[in-house]
């Protein structure tokens, strides 16, 4: 399972479509793309209106005027995927009133669910899988010419390493990076090593060069992206990088270019990153560290390669090398195959032992062809699945209010990212803990970097004003 995590306040907005922008480049076609699920999704969304824009197309956040609508999709959990099948019901109502617009599915769902795609349901005219967005020009022709058109081919090369993006959704702060593509870790209850392929690294000059551009161009922040970025390993005939030597490099570009990255495994994530982390400033000093479970037994059912105590471990060496203050979130999977009662206070005392800063919490959801689906009986009842997910969330929010209450009257370092959500006359933006703080605006602008005093919160939020 992949995490989303840029703020707290997103965990309310999990699974639901980013719809792109309106694009300041002229095309004779027009493309609507909307992206589900995780961050990679987002990212590989701007490689490929940057394919298309090539080809003719220019965004448009206008379905009425689009020429062409991709769903990029996410196949992690049933209810993303059903979000997916209602959204293509109602774009084929428009394609009635419209029979020239075109309609396709990029990613995760598309390589899973092709044949019922293109078939069975006819409800696409082209299904392209994460690894054949280059193929999109070629399949769009067919489509063109009256055919329907798929690609899913999984390659053990593709990076896209050479694709400047498109920043579709960006603030013109933040920005994305894959750095990696693909899982080896085949996780039990994971459809991602199925979907994605093999783990492959890109090139880090590439990845240098791609975090300068943006920082050259104005951004302030990059959020390094893999489906478990402490696996990232390149080398050539005279270099050599690990996943902490990559960090230090694009953290040497600029003081003033902050680093996240997302998702590490506890299996991976290493003292040399700690330290890494704890030698440069703008490196982020948060950490998202998915558990999946507090109980041994269960984590070993699902193949996470750890126990309870190792994760423990690591958690206890984050705190050591980065402080107690170190932004801590995580993953947690309710109900998994044969979960027990016990197991599952086991994973409440985890959080109790550990107080997570946030998390990102479901229930499980059996995903076809995955190991779990194939080896294990899916025999916790939906009603005990859904009172220990509420229990687990309920356990978070206190814990929540409990780390964000350890902020308040503390000052914090605040890259902003916009306007709050709830008032134009305050700004939002993150501190290095990954925490939202809102505050007045006063004469400040987008991507400042400014200090803020909290003076007070929510379970979600920090709210504090700016100071000298």
């Amino acid at each position: 399972m992949t995490a989303e995590h840029i703020t707290a306040e997103e965990l309310q907005n999990l699974d639901e479509a980013k719809v792109s922008v309106n694009e300041h480049v002229l095309g004779t076609k027009k493309l609507y793309i909307e992206s589900y699920g995780c961050q990679m999704n987002f990212a590989d969304s701007e490689v490929v209106a940057s394919i298309l824009r090539t080809n003719g197309y220019s965004t448009t956040a206008n379905l009425e005027e689009a020429d062409l609508v991709l769903l990029n999709t996410c196949a992690i959990r049933d209810n993303a995927e059903q979000k997916v099948r209602h959204r293509l019901s109602a774009l084929n109502k428009n394609k009635k009133a419209n029979p020239g617009l075109k309609i396709g599915v990029l990613g995760c769902m598309a390589e899973r669910l092709k044949t019922k795609f293109l078939e069975e349901e006819k409800m696409v005219d082209l299904v392209v899988g994460p690894d054949a967005y280059r193929d999109l020009p070629n399949l769009l022709q067919e489509v063109e010419s009256g055919h329907k058109a798929v690609n899913v081919f999984l390659s053990r090369e593709e990076t896209y390493a050479d694709i400047s993006p498109i920043r579709l959704d960006s603030n013109g702060v933040s920005a994305f990076i894959s750095i990696m593509r693909g899982c080896d870790n085949m996780c039990s209850f994971c459809v991602v090593p199925y979907t994605r392929g093999r783990e492959r690294s890109r090139d880090p000059h590439s990845i240098y060069d791609e975090a300068k551009g943006l920082f050259e161009q104005g951004y302030k922040e990059v959020t390094l992206l893999g489906q478990n970025v402490d696996s990232y390993k390149w080398s050539s005939e005279t270099e050599k990088y690990n996943f902490a030597n990559l960090l230090e490099k694009v953290a040497s570009i600029h003081p003033d270019l902050r680093v996240r990255f997302s998702t590490s495994h506890p299996k991976d994530i290493t003292d040399e990153v700690l330290h890494t982390i704890k030698k440069y400033d703008n490196i982020c000093n948060y950490i998202h560290l998915p558990a999946q479970s507090g109980s041994s037994r269960i984590l070993s059912l699902m193949n996470r390669t750890y126990s309870r105590e190792w994760y423990l471990e690591r958690i206890h060496k984050i705190r050591e090398v980065l402080g107690e203050d170190c932004g801590v979130s995580h993953d947690m999977i309710a109900g998994f195959c044969t979960e027990t009662e016990e197991d599952h206070q086991q994973t409440l005392s985890l959080m109790d032992e550990v107080v997570f800063d946030y998390g990102y919490m479901f229930f499980y959801s059996e995903r076809p062809g995955t190991p779990a689906a194939k080896n294990l009986k899916d025999d916790v009842s939906l009603e005990d699945k859904k009172r220990r997910v509420n229990e687990i969330i309920d356990k978070q929010r206190q814990h929540s209010a409990i780390k964000n209450q350890m902020s308040v009257g503390k000052v914090f370092r605040v890259l902003i990212e916009g306007e709050s959500k709830k008032s134009r006359e305050d700004f939002a933006g993150r501190n290095d803990q990954n925490k939202v703080i809102v505050f007045p605006r006063k004469t400040y602008k987008k991507g400042d970097y400014v200090n803020v005093f909290v003076n007070s919160c929510t379970s979600g939020t920090l709210i504090g004003e700016i100071v000298d």
